[in-house]
């Protein structure tokens, strides 16, 4: 087996990482690092395997019996836990965002091909049903030519829950647009290949924040094909996923796929119906009026994980190639040169 450890046992350890390593029998979750009281509890409740530490220092100190670590932990210190973890001879799962700086990143991928190690960042967002149907649709030429893509993470959060989401920095990879602009930005590039930011509007609504948490950005791919992206936490009511108009139908599909509320509500990978979307909340394909449900794609997180361990075990490419994540850094930098420009521009008119 893989012995595993999580760096962090928040939402995405304990939801996203957790019960797929559990699920697949490539893998054992040898030891979670968290010193939260109630996540130990937890921790120790759903992987009493598992050995609970209370910093990554007592990891690394047993470095020598873990084969791949699993960064879960704030964005701001995934740099320091990726560059240890390679260090200590470990193949590596960071979830996103990868890092801050796009130069960052790319040293802890030379690092990692120096070491020997496999590194890949999670974007699971490629898993999901709706997304996947996206691309099927593509493939089979449904739409025609594309040309415009719209896609929306947006939802009515007026009040923070998560307090160092809200301390969090530009500098430590704070505030929306670093938290879901990564899989926004690599599901349009993953189907429209690469692209620049042509507009950007990165706005702090709700008070005390100090990074943004209202965001729309706008690419313009090499293909020719316009991406329109939006991230917001105080959306009162949302927009379509995603609307993809195309040259001969658009395809429209409503709310997020369903593996996250389904973790959230304590279902696990391998349970009835797990990943599956329900008749009634199909997307449509269509012209006008004109339009018919289409069976969205059954979402497969745990495809990530049968990745990394092929990488792991045979050496077949990362599930996520890390380029492709500093790629999306590259992007997210441009978003916010241009929303500075664009407000520096503004209080020289005034």
């Amino acid at each position: 087996m893989i012995r595993t450890a999580i760096i962090g046992f928040g939402t995405a350890g304990r939801l996203f990482h957790a019960p797929f390593l559990a699920a697949n029998p490539a893998f054992r979750v040898d030891a979670i690092v968290t010193s939260d009281p109630d996540r130990v509890a937890q921790a120790v409740q759903e992987h009493p395997q598992a050995r609970v530490l209370p910093d990554v220092d007592a990891l690394w100190a047993q470095a020598d019996a873990v084969d791949l670590v699993v960064v879960a932990s704030p964005s701001g210190s995934h740099r320091a836990h990726v560059e240890a973890a390679l260090r200590a001879g470990c193949h590596v799962v960071v979830d996103k965002p990868f890092v801050a700086d796009a130069a960052d990143g790319e040293a802890l991928i030379e690092l990692a091909r120096a070491e020997g190690r496999m590194l890949t960042v999670f974007q699971n967002r490629r898993w999901d049903g709706d997304f996947r149907t996206v691309r099927r649709l593509i493939d089979e030429g449904r739409l025609g030519r594309v040309r415009r893509f719209e896609s929306r993470f947006t939802w009515w959060k007026p009040t923070i829950s998560k307090d160092w989401k809200a301390r969090a920095t530009v500098a430590d990879a704070g505030g929306i647009l670093f938290d879901l602009g990564p899989h926004l930005i690599d599901q349009a590039v993953q189907l429209f290949g690469p692209a620049r930011v042509v507009h950007a509007e990165i706005d702090r609504v709700r008070p005390d924040v100090v990074a943004d948490d209202d965001v729309f950005v706008a690419l313009e791919h090499e293909s020719g094909v316009r991406s329109h992206l939006w991230m917001s936490a105080v959306t009162a009511t949302p927009g379509p996923r995603f609307r993809v108009l195309g040259s001969e139908a658009a395809y429209t599909t409503w709310g997020l796929d369903g593996q996250e509320p389904a973790l959230v509500a304590g279902a696990r990978p391998g349970d009835p119906g797990f990943g599956e979307t329900p008749r009634e909340q199909w997307g449509s394909v269509g012209l006008g009026d004109d339009v018919e449900p289409v069976p969205t794609e059954k979402g497969e997180y745990g495809l990530f994980y049968a990745g990394v361990a092929d990488a792991i075990e045979n050496g077949a490419p990362a599930p996520v190639d890390p380029a492709d994540a500093v790629a999306g850094l590259r992007l997210i930098a441009q978003a916010h040169a241009l929303a500075a420009r664009a407000a520096s521009d503004t209080q020289t008119t005034d």
